[in-house]
This record gives structure tokens, C-alpha cells and sequence, in this order.
């Protein structure tokens, strides 16, 4: 039976073809192979990592969860990261063996090169190094409302390079971890809610503090996020038109605005029902006519 290779000129290797196209097809399913491994291997520990983190959870028989809600949100997606680059490391270097090169001595190369890289990137290094000092000293974590140097806001995600914060205008801010030398973080057990509400000097003071304790003890089933309080501290000051009443209350985390505005509210309605008045800075105009006109006038008639 003919066939193609009996075409072939007689100087042509041909077995040593057949040879090497058998290995390239060999090493070519040993890389596929490599891959899809890698690849299930970075789920599989997608999947364990999330299996352990619910158990430290300590959802079932409603054991103490050995770390909290936010703690975690931080650890998983970077366990996550590092197990994905060490796997697809290793797959990588197992790729370069298919190729007949000495990952031995790759490696050593590799560690060597690193070690000159390192010099000339001491920032990145510095980087991942805080970012280790700010995960395991808990210094914030996922979800935290907090301010970092000059920028505030909410952290959306952390990592061993750079933390990302986003303001309340929306925007994203990516701020390397060694540039992170002072950090604000407002999520305590409880935040504060402290303001003042004037009332004229005309007004029954007893009366009005009096009012707002009876009304606060309905606000603290009503308003949702009160931890304790509210409570009315008494007179703080005797403003220009206004007797100051100050208002304390602690609040969950990131609840303190809206509860503040909430019990703003409450106390000007309170005030409109019992009729104690809330001064406020006004003007009264008052026009007079010139004297010279007016005589003009009286003669014309």
C-alpha cells in the first residue's frame, strides 16, 4: 500500500519523524493534562477553603465562632488568591519540564533573579509585607467603614499589594499597603450619636426635657440600630436666641447617620405638637417714609 511517506525522498529520516511527532503528541497531552489538573485543582481549593471558613464559623450546634463575619470576608478571597498562584506556579514550571528544560536549575535562576528583582522592587516588597502586619493584627477588614491617610470610605477589597476603599461619592480608591501609615477605623462595638437642639428662652425647660425622655423611650422600639439610648443630657449652652439641649445615643456601626436623622425628626415633630417653638435666625424689614416726601404729598393736596 502506498502511502505519503513513500514519496518522501530516500535522505528523509522518516522513522525519526514518526519518532518526534509521537513525543510532541505525547508532551502536548501531558500539558493539556497539566492544565485541566491545575485548573480543578484551584476550584477544589476554592472549595475547601470556603468548607473550612463556614466551620470557623461555628454555624453548627451553635458553637462560638472562632473568627467574625468581617475577619473572614477578608481571609477567604485572599487564601483564595494565594492558593491560585502557587498552583498555577507549580503547573507553569511542570509546563517548562514538557519542554526538555531543567526546571532544577530554573528554579535556582529563578531564585537568584528573584533575589536581584528584590532590590529594585523594595516597595513591592514593603507592600505585601504590611499587608501581612495590617491582616493578622486586624487593624481592619472588609466592609469596615474607615479613613486611611486622606481618603475615607468603605473597604471593598484586601489584599497582600493594595487595599481598595471606596468613598460615598463613588469613587474607587487603590492605595498601596505600604503607603498606609494611619488608619481611622469607625467600626467599634458602637458609634455615637451626639448632637444639639435649640429651644427659645421662653420655653418651659422642664417641660421640654420632660417631653423628649417620654418620647425617646418610644424611639428606642422604633428606631431600628439604637443600642443605647437616646437620652437627653440636659442644657448644654445658652446660645444667642436659643437654650441648647444636648442628645446622646450609641447606634450599631454605619447606623448613626440614619439615626440621627431619624430622632432630628422626631424631636421637630414633638415640638410642633406641644408648641415649643425651635428659634431660628430671621430678619424683620421695616420701611419708613422719607419726611420730606410725605410733606411734598400734604402740600400737593
Amino acid at each position: 500500500m502506498f502511502t505519503w511517506m513513500d514519496a518522501l525522498p530516500k535522505w528523509v529520516p522518516v522513522a525519526r519523524l514518526q519518532e518526534m511527532a509521537f513525543n510532541a503528541s505525547k508532551g502536548a497531552l501531558r500539558i493539556v493534562v497539566i492544565i485541566v489538573l491545575a485548573i480543578i485543582l484551584v476550584r477544589l481549593s476554592g472549595t475547601m477553603i470556603e468548607t473550612v471558613l463556614s466551620r470557623a464559623r461555628g454555624a453548627q450546634n451553635g458553637k462560638k465562632p472562632y473568627f467574625d463575619e468581617r475577619k473572614l470576608k477578608t481571609l477567604e478571597p485572599l487564601l483564595k488568591s494565594v492558593a491560585r498562584y502557587v498552583i498555577y506556579f507549580f503547573a507553569g514550571v511542570a509546563i517548562i519540564g514538557e519542554f526538555g528544560i531543567d526546571t532544577t536549575s530554573l528554579l535556582a535562576g529563578a531564585g537568584l533573579a528573584g533575589l536581584a528583582v528584590g532590590f529594585g522592587a523594595q516597595n513591592l516588597v514593603r507592600d505585601v509585607i504590611n499587608g501581612f502586619f495590617i491582616l493578622f493584627e486586624d487593624q481592619f477588614g472588609v466592609g469596615d467603614y474607615v479613613a486611611i491617610n486622606d481618603v475615607s470610605g468603605i473597604v471593598e477589597d484586601m489584599g497582600l499589594r493594595v487595599t481598595r476603599v471606596r468613598d460615598f461619592g463613588g469613587q474607587l480608591h487603590i492605595i498601596p499597603n505600604s503607603q498606609i501609615s494611619k488608619v481611622t477605623n469607625f467600626m467599634g462595638a458602637a458609634m455615637r450619636v451626639l448632637f444639639e437642639v435649640g429651644i427659645a428662652y421662653e420655653t418651659d425647660v422642664e417641660r421640654a426635657l420632660k417631653l423628649l425622655s417620654e418620647d425617646f423611650e418610644k424611639a428606642k422600639v422604633e428606631i431600628e440600630g439604637i443600642v443605647e439610648g437616646p437620652t437627653v443630657l440636659g442644657v448644654s449652652d445658652f446660645a444667642d436666641s436659643a437654650i441648647k439641649l444636648m442628645i446622646i445615643a450609641k447606634t450599631k456601626p454605619m447606623e448613626q447617620w440614619r439615626v440621627e436623622r431619624e430622632l432630628k425628626l422626631r424631636i421637630k415633630q414633638l415640638f410642633d405638637r406641644e408648641g415649643i417653638g425651635i428659634p431660628y435666625p430671621h430678619h424683620h424689614v421695616i420701611l419708613e417714609r422719607d419726611p420730606r416726601e410725605a410733606h411734598a404729598g400734604d402740600l400737593k393736596d
